[in-house]
């Protein structure tokens, strides 16, 4: 039986390997890491027949070439970048280029490939950790990626009608966190008021934002304590980090807030620039 791969030609500016992660080995200080946004990795699974968990390609504001060795069924969701399907499964045949421009709203594109890409797992999970290190490096142009076969049934949807993300100022549920009492009540009002800018720092890791900073009740630092994805964390800059999936496990800043499970797929398609207002 023929080997089935796909060939990176290009990656854009970034480009890695992604799956659920490293689930519950945060007390050992293994971070969960896995794709940025959940649902959008979970509908390109679906689309093409593959189980839950399987690897997928995670890419940041396109760019990515991809050659496709053999006929590969695949599923593009997320950011919609310019030059390729969009939330519906697709034969790609053998010898076929995909180029993805950039997207016209949103950061992240998934693609599934049906059978998954099956590079090895790390510590139970094929997910790029780029704060960690763990797992495969990011994505360089030349890498052929094995495609693996096993998969259940293709779910016969000709196309998955959800929207594209928001290329607005974006509004953010969140839930007051354990540290809320190091901030003034103007701090807190402030925090709630104004719009934030994303900045281009921002990462896998966490979404940095731009605007006025935040007065604090009481100074000093917190001796290190656990960390969760959403947490939004207020360094000494007094100006919010919002923690995406390569989050640490541990932080020394204090927490003012959460975000709502449902609005963790919003915040990573931030793209720099983009406005962000959080709500309680």
């Amino acid at each position: 039986m023929i080997p089935s791969s796909v060939t990176v030609l290009e990656t854009g500016p970034l480009a890695t390997i992604q799956d659920v992660g490293r689930i519950g080995q945060g007390a050992l200080g293994v971070p969960t890491s896995g794709a940025c946004d959940p649902t959008s990795y979970a509908l390109s699974n679906r689309l093409v027949g593959n189980h839950p968990g399987a690897a997928a390609l995670e890419i940041t504001f396109g760019g990515l070439v991809l050659h496709a060795d053999v006929d590969l069924t695949i599923a593009i969701t997320g950011a919609p970048c310019t030059g390729v399907p969009l939330n519906a499964p697709t034969v790609l045949r053998a010898g076929e280029v995909l180029r993805f421009g950039p997207p016209r709203s949103g950061l992240r594109t998934y693609i599934a490939v049906r059978g998954g890409i099956d590079v090895p797992a790390v510590l139970g999970s094929r997910s790029t950790d780029l704060l960690s290190g763990l797992g495969p490096a990011p994505l360089q142009a030349g890498t052929t990626l094995p495609v693996g076969r096993t998969c259940g049934p293709m779910p016969g949807v000709d196309l998955a009608a959800v929207a594209d993300p928001a290329a607005g100022t974006v509004s953010v549920r969140i839930t007051p966190g354990p540290r809320r009492d190091w901030f003034t009540d103007a701090g807190w009002s402030s925090f709630l008021g104004q719009t934030y800018e994303v900045s281009s720092n921002s990462n896998r890791v966490g979404v940095r934002l731009d605007g006025t900073p935040l007065e604090r009740a009481r100074d000093g630092e917190l001796s290190s304590e656990g960390m969760a994805l959403g947490a939004i964390q207020i360094p000494p800059s007094g100006l919010p980090v919002v923690f995406l999936a390569d989050h640490p496990v541990t932080g020394g800043y204090p927490v003012i807030a959460y975000v709502a499970a449902a609005s963790l797929p919003a915040c990573a398609q931030l793209r720099p620039g983009q406005g962000i207002r959080f709500t309680s």
